[in-house]
């Protein structure tokens, strides 16, 4: 405004406490009233901020939050085991809620159902602990040995008294003594904590279904031990030392269902020619030959042979010569199933093989041997699948859904829309994760085809009394399987 003299009065720009000056004046009346107890919002923000999402749909049977990304998850009798970076814990099966914690740098599961145990221990620490998985009580406890393998029906420790002085020894999963005992001339550099690679078979893995989603397999009729070149396979019914051999120039040596495998890849007009030779674990003597058979252990350069075979238990997955994917019987060597062209294995165990088609629409189950097509369902092409002992899971993408099927009918036990990984099998359910959430669904309790339909669904309608028994190995001559089931 003008003065009488000409000159303007000045006026003060930004008087008012503007938007920050507000907020700040709001922020501390509200820490002022929380400090008097008078009202306090910042309990209630804070669980809106951290509330939990539902980790699928339809929701699981529960869900909780673990303190860090699991490495493994097993499901044990009546609780999960969940294996952290520098810890494990046990969840409780029905409900989720925590039965103790460790600290541990590995563990693993051995036996099954209520005989299951878990067992832990520290890195470059000798020794190991058995522990009850829902209590946590220890059971037994080793100070010596230096390597453990864990299996369904049989647990394995090593401990050596000089570099080329160990002994191998065989304990029932709650036993207090060893079953027997094997002298093994030392032990791999490599073979250290919880289960260190053996010569045995790769598994396939797929995409979100982690790679021990079947969790502890049967302990195989032979083990084969690496030790300074040399491979000592080992009977685990008695812990007879029955073969140490040296492989040769080209060869890679291989022990699966009670066979010694030697496999021959050799470099000739720019292509590698492979041969197969499954021999008797007691004489040494051949028992069957195959030719032509590209199992994948050799790399392009060369055709040095660097990997076990794809397989699982008692079957072995490769190419055949006219490039078809081929599923061998590692026992006698014949050929259980030949896919078409273009098809290919996502799953395999020693009953069933799970296949994708050509044109990436559809997945089904075969049946081993006679080539039967159990089931087909529709999936999109980038699909996955997994077999376990309780379930076939099929991962989808676009949109993401998780499947688990009964693996002789096909029946939905579970279908859930979801982008969580497949983390464990059990018999009346899985254990889904993402990051640091997990939760349990229970089979029949979502998405299960009463109808029946074009899934291969046999009209049952879901319920926990419709869980398939687990399908474990039938042993190298089938001697462990029942009679087949009539529709077969």
């Amino acid at each position: 405004m003008a003065g009488g003299d000409g000159y303007r009065v000045p006026v003060a720009k930004g008087s008012g406490l503007g938007v920050r000056g507000w907020l700040l004046l709001g922020l501390i009346t509200v820490v002022v009233l929380a400090a008097a107890g008078v009202w306090n919002p910042f309990p209630g923000m804070w669980e809106w901020v951290n509330r939990r999402q539902p980790i699928s749909e339809p929701d699981v049977a529960w869900q909780q939050r673990i303190g860090g990304t699991p490495r493994s998850v097993t499901i044990a009798g009546e609780a999960v085991v969940i294996e952290q970076r520098t810890r494990v814990e046990a969840r409780s099966l029905a409900a989720g809620t925590q039965l103790w914690e460790r600290k541990a740098d590995w563990s693993a599961v051995t036996g099954a159902g209520p005989e299951a145990v878990v067992v832990v221990g520290r890195l470059l620490v000798k020794g190991y602990e058995v522990l009850d998985p829902t209590t946590g009580v220890t059971r037994r406890r080793d100070g010596d040995a230096v390597a453990v393998w864990t299996y369904r029906n049989l647990l394995l420790d090593a401990r050596c008294v000089a570099a080329t002085d160990c002994t191998l020894s065989a304990w029932d999963p709650r036993g207090t003594a060893p079953l027997w005992t094997a002298f093994l001339p030392g032990v791999s550099a490599g073979l250290f904590a919880d289960n260190p690679n053996l010569l045995g078979t790769r598994r396939l893995t797929t995409a979100r279904v982690d790679g021990e989603v079947a969790g502890p397999e049967a302990v195989p009729p032979l083990l084969g031990f690496p030790v300074d070149g040399r491979v000592h396979v080992v009977d685990t019914a008695t812990g007879r030392v029955l073969q140490n051999v040296e492989p040769g120039r080209d060869e890679r040596l291989t022990v699966v269902g009670g066979r010694l495998l030697r496999i021959t890849a050799r470099s000739q007009d720019g292509n590698c020619y492979f041969a197969i030779s499954g021999r008797d674990s007691a004489t040494g003597q051949e028992a069957w030959q195959q030719a032509g058979i590209n199992l994948r252990t050799a790399d392009s350069a060369g055709c040095v042979q660097r990997e076990d075979p794809y397989g699982a238990r008692n079957v072995l997955l490769g190419v055949s010569p006219d490039g078809r994917e081929a599923v061998l019987d590692s026992y006698d060597g014949r050929l259980l199933l030949v896919a078409a062209n273009g098809e290919r294995v996502l799953a395999v165990d020693d009953r069933y093989a799970v296949v994708r088609a050509a044109d990436g629409a559809t997945v089904s189950a075969r049946e081993l041997g006679s080539g039967r097509v159990r089931w087909k369902r529709p999936v999109g092409e980038k699909a996955g699948a997994a077999l376990t002992p309780y379930a076939a899971i099929v991962a989808d993408q676009k949109p993401n859904r998780l499947v688990a099927l009964d693996p002789r009918t096909g029946r939905e036990l579970a279908m859930l829309r979801t982008s969580a990984n497949a983390l464990a099998v059990g018999p009346a359910g899985m254990v889904i994760g993402e990051g640091r959430e997990i939760g349990y669904l229970r089979f029949g309790g979502t998405g299960a085809d009463p109808a029946g339909g074009d899934n291969g669904s046999n009209g049952t309608a879901p319920g926990a009394g419709n869980t398939p028994a687990p399908q474990d190995s039938c042993g190298p001559k089938n001697e462990l399987c029942a009679a087949p089931d009539p529709g077969k």
